[in-house]
C-alpha cells in the first residue's frame, strides 16, 4: 500500500472515531496531528498517550486512556499491514 492510500485509511479510521459526539468533521486538525504521531512511533501505549494529549488540548476534556489505546492499536495495525503489502 502506498503512502497516500495509507494516509487515507488512517484518516478514515480517525474520522470514524468520534470521542465527543461532535461528528466526524469536527476533528480535522486533530486527525492530522494523530496521523503525524502514527508515523513517529510503533508503540501503541505511546501513541495512545499522544492521541489523548492531542484531544485534551483541543477540547479541554480527557478521553479515557483505554479508548485512545484501542484507536492506537487500530492505526498501528493499518500501518503494519501497509508495510507488509507488496508494491506493484
Amino acid at each position: 500500500m502506498d503512502g497516500p492510500l495509507l494516509n487515507q485509511r488512517l484518516l478514515e479510521a480517525v474520522g470514524a472515531w468520534d470521542p465527543f459526539g461532535c461528528g466526524s468533521d469536527a476533528y480535522e486538525v486533530e486527525a492530522a496531528d494523530v496521523l503525524q504521531a502514527v508515523y513517529n512511533t510503533d508503540d501503541a501505549r505511546l501513541l495512545a498517550a499522544r492521541i489523548q494529549s492531542i484531544y485534551e488540548f483541543a477540547f479541554d476534556h480527557t478521553i479515557p486512556f483505554y479508548d485512545c489505546l484501542q484507536l492506537a492499536w487500530r492505526l498501528l495495525e493499518l500501518k503494519r499491514a501497509a508495510s507488509c503489502s507488496p508494491t506493484v
